[in-house]
Parts: C-alpha cells; sequence; structure tokens
C-alpha cells in the first residue's frame, strides 16, 4: 500500500507513539508485508527469528520490537508491539466506508458487462467490458476485474486475510487493506473465495480458470492460463506460475512456489516449492512416478514380513 503523500519518519512515529533511528525527515512512502516491499516502503518484524530477513530485505524502514544496529540506507521504529502498530498505521492511512446500495455509486462497470440479480459490489470497484456476475457474487471494495471474465454464482472476491497473532487471551486480526485483481478473460467457478492482500494484491493473470468452490489465499498470484480443480485450497503468499494444472482437492501451504506447467494431482499436500514442467502426486507431494512406486513398495510390505517369518 502506497500512501497519498509520502511521510516522514517522525510523522509516522508520532501516529504511533513510537521511538526511532534515523533523520526526522526519512521518507516513508507506503507499507507491505515483506515479500511485496520495495524502497520506500514500511515492513514490521516481531520475532527474532526473522529480524535478519527484515532488516536486509527492500523495505527501508523496519517497524521492530527491538533496539537493534540499524543497516546503512534505512530506518528503524522501535515499538513493544510492531503488530499492533502496523494495524494502527492501517487504520490510520484506510477507513471502512459503508456501501450505500448493493452495487456502490463509485463502482465504474464497463460497457455490455452483465450483472445478475442479488450481486454486492462495493465502493470503487472497477469491472472491465463484457463480463458476466451471476447471482449472489459478492465483490468488496476496490477489486479489479478485467474484460470478458465470468464470475458464478456465490462467489466471493475480496474478503480479509486470514491472518492472526496469538495472544495470552485471544487471536488478534492482522487488518487487510489491499486488493483482489482479476485480469482478462478470467472464469471464478461457483461459491469461490478469494482473500484480498493484506497490504498488497491477490492476482489472478490473465485466461485462469477456477472451479467452484476454490480458495485462494491473500498476495497470492496465479498465473496465466491455470486450471485449478473443484476443493482445492491455496494459503496466503503463494506464487503460481503460468498454465499450472491442480486438480481437485489440492492443498498448498503459504510460500511456496509452484513452477510453469506444472501438472499436481488430486488430493496432494504441497508444502514444498516445486520446479516446472513435472507431474506431482501424494502427501507430501512428490513426483507421481516416484510417488506410484512408493505406494507399490508399502503395498508389498506385509508379503515381505509374512516371509520374513517363515
Amino acid at each position: 500500500m502506497k500512501f497519498p503523500t509520502p511521510y516522514s519518519l517522525k510523522q509516522v512515529a508520532t501516529i504511533i507513539g513510537s521511538k526511532y533511528v534515523g533523520p526526522d525527515d526519512f521518507p516513508v512512502l507506503g507499507m507491505n508485508e515483506i515479500h511485496v516491499v520495495q524502497p520506500g516502503d514500511l515492513v514490521f518484524v516481531d520475532h527474532p527469528k526473522y529480524y535478519d530477513k527484515a532488516l536486509n530485505c527492500k523495505a527501508t524502514i523496519v517497524l521492530i520490537n527491538k533496539e537493534v544496529e540499524c543497516p546503512e540506507g534505512k530506518a528503524l521504529l522501535i515499538s513493544d508491539d510492531p503488530f499492533r502498530d502496523f494495524n494502527l498505521l492501517i487504520q490510520f492511512f484506510t477507513t471502512f466506508e459503508k456501501s450505500l446500495s448493493s452495487i456502490s455509486p463509485t463502482a465504474k462497470i464497463g460497457e455490455d458487462t452483465i450483472v445478475q440479480p442479488n450481486v454486492f459490489i462495493g465502493n470503487n470497484v472497477k469491472i472491465g467490458k463484457g463480463c458476466i456476475i451471476h447471482s449472489n457474487v459478492s465483490i468488496y471494495d476496490n477489486c479489479v476485474i478485467g474484460d470478458n471474465v465470468i464470475i458464478h454464482a456465490g462467489a466471493v472476491l475480496g474478503s480479509d486475510a486470514f491472518y492472526y497473532k496469538k495472544r495470552p487471551d485471544r487471536l488478534d486480526k492482522l487488518i487487510s487493506c489491499g486488493r483482489v485483481v482479476l485480469e482478462d478473460d478470467v472464469e471464478i467457478g461457483a461459491l469461490c473465495s478469494i482473500d484480498k492482500g493484506v497490504t498488497g494484491d491477490t492476482t489472478i493473470r490473465k485466461g485462469t480458470k477456477l472451479d467452484n468452490q476454490v480458495q485462494v489465499g491473500h498476495d497470492t498470484v496465479i498465473g496465466e492460463r491455470c486450471q485449478i480443480a473443484s476443493q482445492t485450497g491455496i494459503a496466503g503468499c503463494v506464487i503460481i506460475e503460468d498454465e499450472v494444472t491442480l486438480w481437485g482437492q489440492v492443498g498448498i501451504s503459504s510460500a511456496v512456489t509452484i513452477g510453469k506447467k506444472a501438472v499436481i494431482m488430486g488430493q496432494s499436500g504441497v508444502s514444498k516449492s516445486l520446479p516446472g514442467g513435472r507431474n506431482y502426486f501424494g502427501t507430501p507431494v512428490d513426483e507421481s512416478r516416484e510417488k506410484m512406486k512408493q505406494l507399490v513398495h508399502v503395498k508389498q510390505i506385509p508379503d515381505i514380513l509374512k516371509k520374513l517369518d517363515e
């Protein structure tokens, strides 16, 4: 998320009431999660395991819960609770606006787009030309939809990220202020859920097709001409490159990358990044031929044990 105008380090520190390390006028241009930060962005870190990653990422302002040596060319905001203060900044720079009708007057809908009854279209939504939005679809604020997109009944675009911090007495939610972006010729099946980015975009690129009941997590990027079958669950911050095929009930953990033209067979569990151009199967996932061999060997275990007893 980029701020409407640049803020100074001192101004941002004043908003959250924190100490800071760096010049008063050090520019703060926006805020983002670590996987999408750019120079001028603010990122937060609250666990020693990730200090080095945050201090050495592209972000130039680090909101951190420990006084550490400040890398050259960067600035620090010292907070006793970076998660809380990151939320405070999101609330300062963004506000939730009640929609005045089922189709917001600030939404822009392109020529020849058909919107069926009982559709909700939120504030500042942009929908291109020649789209079909079927009944009971909900499109939250700020979503961007290209041309010739089809969204089937009951789909939800722009719901909040599933992102919480565990406290001793509760789960604290990280506020989402990002968007969902669908490029041209995308098709979204019935009852799909596509979460918006925390501070950036969840993106589905040109020509990709989702079957019914697919979940796409926050800040995930799905490439061009992918096919994703029913009941697949994709966690946040996943990168799926072009022309990938995911068959039914595939589950993908957060922050992994699936290479171009990979095929993942049904009911597979993916917890690591996978090179493209290969077929995969199983939980934990492996190349499909290797996994099939393993299953054959497992079936042979009773016969092997029986021979050992003889």
